[in-house]
């Protein structure tokens, strides 16, 4: 990713949803629901029905948001991290590049609403 790409991501508006503003989309498939966190921070939960893809690779080399980004081109992505801030950075990044996309915030405002919380999958050799 180029500075110029990352400074103009900065500028692009992205709203900021409540879980109960996405839920039914999420639930439908209308919307995805993406986890930007790092990988050892999923292992003390994760949004039931979210897809984990780390922010470092989306700002890197995308080996695993390439191949997401392709299938779910046509939907709204809402992401989410621990408290807001990557996932508004990861919502500016793709917006910019012409995804729908919508800040959820942080894990805590998912629980708070009682969506349920799982512990993910354990990872697959090579995908730590």
């Amino acid at each position: 990713m180029t500075l110029r790409k990352f400074i103009k991501a900065l500028f692009t508006p992205v709203t900021r949803v409540s879980p109960a503003d996405c839920a039914e989309r999420i639930r439908s498939g209308a919307a995805l629901l993406v986890d930007v966190r790092e990988p050892k921070e999923w292992a003390g939960g994760v949004a039931e029905n979210a897809t984990l893809l780390p922010l470092s690779d989306l700002t890197g080399a995308r080996t695993q948001w390439k191949p997401f980004l392709d299938a779910a081109s046509a939907r709204e992505l809402v992401l989410y991290c621990a408290v807001g801030g990557r996932s508004a950075i990861a919502a500016k990044l793709l917006a910019a590049e012409g995804f729908r996309t919508a800040n959820g915030g942080g894990l805590s405002k998912w629980k708070s609403a009682g969506w349920p919380i799982i512990k993910p999958a354990e990872p697959k050799r090579g995908d730590r």
